[in-house]
């Protein structure tokens, strides 16, 4: 591995430099906590790779020899430490045995505001209330990525989309879809007005009756895909701000998808189905 990658050998399982990657399974000592040293950390080598080609600055790597072999030539040009050790040692440092065999830490990079989320040419953007499991957040995020959607806004009651298991699960590709947050109930309010004023349709989706299928209500305009928590959906006041209530239908006997797989289901109508429709109509 040649270029300004420090590569560091150790196998002391005490040494002070691994420290932003221990104890990764301890709650109160995550270093990816947001009220704490609020670090993205990076897992496997699909996902250490977007992070180097992210806006989020490396710090530091940490893996086994043969795993950042496979990234050598990805991270030539980083100018940051990577400690290479045994893999027993790796796993007492993180607090289990990682298969992936490399992570990667970084610092936060600064976000977008709503108005420039909404702004510029995006169409279609996610508006998310409620979603705290960070397993379904990545989901959203890898579907948001893999069929285009232009932006996420997480509402209140969402975690953090750059938590260790949102990163993992998006696969890295919460660290290039932007993402703007309105957590308090005058920011939320406020943000959604000005989703409203960018010319974006909110649509909520929600299996209560009196909901229009997805397809029927989309038309050509920007929507913004408002979607909620896996049990109780969106909230009364979210449904109120929305100007339309959308659903996927369902087959006899089942009410709903889970919240990822539904986001992905709208996704596709949204963009890969409306916009190459759309496409296909000015040729």
């Amino acid at each position: 591995m040649a270029g300004r990658l420090q590569l560091i050998y150790t196998d002391d399982v005490g040494d002070e430099r691994l420290d932003e990657f221990r104890d990764l399974t301890t709650a109160d000592r995550r270093p990816d906590r947001p009220g704490g040293r609020g670090l993205v950390i990076a897992e496997g080598t699909v996902v250490v790779r977007r992070l180097a080609d992210s806006p989020y600055p490396v710090r530091a790597l940490l893996g086994v020899q043969r795993r950042l072999d496979e990234l050598a030539g990805d991270l030539a040009d980083l100018d940051v430490p990577a400690y290479i050790t045994p893999a027993d040692v790796m796993a007492d440092v993180v607090g289990f045995h990682l298969n992936r065999g490399v992570l990667a830490t970084a610092d936060r990079a600064p976000q977008p505001s709503v108005a420039d989320l909404v702004g510029g040419g995006a169409r279609v953007i996610a508006v998310l209330e409620g979603v705290g499991d960070h397993e379904n957040l990545g989901a959203l995020f890898r579907n948001a990525a893999a069929l285009g959607v232009d932006g996420v806004l997480l509402g209140p009651g969402c975690s953090d989309p750059l938590y260790r298991r949102s990163v993992r699960v998006s696969m890295g590709h919460v660290l290039r879809v932007p993402f703007a947050v309105a957590s308090g109930p005058a920011e939320w309010k406020a943000a959604l007005e000005t989703v409203r004023e960018a010319g974006f349709r909110l649509a909520a989706l929600t299996p209560r009756p009196g909901s229009v299928p997805l397809w029927e209500a989309a038309g050509d305009e920007k929507v913004a895909l408002m979607l909620g928590s896996e049990g109780h959906g969106l909230s009364g006041e979210a449904l109120a701000a929305a100007d339309v209530a959308v659903s996927v239908p369902m087959a006899d006997g089942v009410d709903s998808l889970n919240v990822a797989t539904t986001g992905a289901v709208a996704f596709y109508e949204l963009t890969v189905r409306r916009e190459g429709v759309a496409a296909d109509a000015r040729r």
